[in-house]
């Protein structure tokens, strides 16, 4: 048996065919849905590594991608659709996030740090325009507390590298305790701290026709006090 001349045409096309077809299947297989997650570095804790075992656990395939930064960036960022969600430090004016975790903050000090009377109290803290810093910041101006900068750390982890250091008190969630650091505020009778509401905030998106964009099981809206989970 052999082909007919119009058998013949066909099976070269039907061989193009069948190429593009697992080309088109092949490209599909290989490509990673990616997600986009910023989260504030005053939420960025000792919990990240298990958060992120179980994003992957849930999708192996997932490609994920977490930047760290100030609330206020992240939320801009957001804004302009350059992450899928973000994990911030509840902000005056919006309403479009989900409260997830209620941290009290604290001033921390290295465990023999002493306040020395008649001088400024040293404070160390993350760079403008840090939520935080402004909080801390505000509330001792309204105390009538005289303070000067002796630190500015790029990161949480080096404000309270520089606590641990002696080089002044910071405010911090207890989530955040550096080893070795101790909360001064009750023995020194500095202004009390609020509390600060951490929320997620995402928009659903498609990733692609029909593709929409993956889960997140960080942004589950669980709540929380005092840990994320």
């Amino acid at each position: 048996m052999q082909l007919s001349a119009r058998g013949a045409a066909f099976l070269e096309r039907a061989r193009e065919l069948m190429e593009t077809h697992d080309r088109a299947l092949a490209a599909f297989a290989s490509s990673r849905q990616r997600l986009t997650i910023g989260i504030s570095d005053h939420v960025a804790g000792p919990e990240l590594p298990a958060l992120i075992a179980r994003m992957n656990a849930q999708d192996p395939h997932l490609l994920i991608d977490i930047r760290i930064g100030s609330s206020g960036d992240l939320l801009q960022s957001f804004d302009r659709r350059e992450l899928d969600a973000a994990l911030a430090r509840l902000h005056v004016g919006r309403s479009d996030g989900e409260v997830i975790a209620e941290e009290k903050f604290g001033w921390f000090a290295s465990p023999g740090w002493q306040h020395r009377a008649g001088e400024p109290l040293p404070i160390a803290t993350m760079p403008e325009p840090c939520g935080v810093r402004a909080m801390a910041s505000r509330i001792l101006d309204e105390a009538g507390v005289a303070w000067t900068e002796t630190f500015v750390g790029g990161g949480v982890s080096a404000v309270s590298a520089a606590v641990v250091a002696g080089l002044g008190i910071a405010a911090l969630s207890p989530r955040m305790l550096p080893l070795g650091a101790v909360d001064v505020g009750p023995r020194s009778a500095f202004p009390i701290c609020p509390v600060c509401r951490f929320c997620s905030i995402r928009e659903l998106r498609t990733t692609g026709p029909g593709r929409p964009s993956p889960p997140c099981p960080l942004l589950s809206g669980a709540r929380c006090e005092g840990r994320l989970v």
